[in-house]
């Protein structure tokens, strides 16, 4: 049996990458899939590649007013929310010297408050419901341990670890489960820009650093993001009623926590 059969998920930045890899595998598990992105052509792309069980919904994260409107969209064709997965994210790369109060906001807007204020949308929703759900909320090894040139990434996704730890124990008695996902180096076409940011600051030609991160993962390649869709299967299940505020490192053996 499917294990989300008759399950009604909502992710995040889900027209492509990570999160369309989770749309892709919710639907082969037998859930129901909003695909929510800022981009609604792309969301749609995404949704009618996965037929009648996935629907296209605008959002932005960073717009109170837009996260309402796209949660009462999939409420309304759902009948409900059961799982969230908070995927939205953005990246940037700078010395502490170099790093712009722009930056700063954007980054903190999208990778916290855009994963805070989705899930207290949906939560709510959640609880006037009375059935539960589940959370996941995309953190990332950057959230566990420091780089010099990733100061305000590393705080975001160690602020999202932390926000998983506190709405897990304030949620759990709803019967709604929060915990995150937390990455390694995950190949994929957002790669480039990183690489191009490394190459800036590093002095590397371009390609040397997307290669020698590769390299340094214990099991010998950067993940994708089907290695990543198991554990977002597991937690959006029942197998997981038991998992309360955790975040769980997938990253082929990069960090251990």
């Amino acid at each position: 049996m499917a294990r989300l059969q008759g399950k009604a998920a909502l992710i995040t930045g889900a027209a492509r990458g990570i999160g369309q890899a989770f749309a892709a595998r919710y639907v082969a598990e037998g859930a129901r899939v909003a695909i929510a992105d800022i981009n609604l052509d792309a969301a749609r792309a995404a949704a009618d590649a996965l037929g009648a069980a996935a629907i296209a919904v605008e959002m932005d994260v960073t717009s109170q007013s837009s996260i309402n409107a796209g949660v009462q969209v999939a409420e309304l064709a759902f009948g409900g929310i059961d799982i969230l997965v908070n995927n939205a994210a953005l990246f940037d790369a700078a010395p502490i010297v170099e790093i712009t109060p722009e930056s700063y906001d954007r980054l903190f807007a999208v990778n916290v408050a855009g994963v805070l204020f989705t899930m207290q949308a949906v939560a709510k929703g959640m609880i006037a419901r009375g059935k539960g759900g589940k959370i996941i909320n995309m953190a990332s090894q950057a959230g566990r341990r420091v780089e010099p040139l990733v100061a305000v990434y590393c705080a975001t996704k160690a602020a999202v670890i932390s926000l998983t730890q506190s709405a897990g124990l304030n949620l759990i008695q709803h019967h709604i489960n929060v915990n995150a996902i937390a990455p390694g180096v995950v190949d994929g076409e957002h790669w480039d820009a990183v690489d191009a940011l490394f190459a800036k600051y590093e002095g590397r030609p371009p390609g040397e650093k997307k290669r020698l991160v590769g390299e340094a993962v214990p099991h010998g390649r950067m993940g994708t993001a089907e290695d990543l869709t198991g554990m977002a299967v597991f937690l959006a299940s029942s197998e997981a009623d038991y998992i309360v505020a955790q975040t769980y490192n997938v990253d082929g053996g990069n960090w251990m926590s």
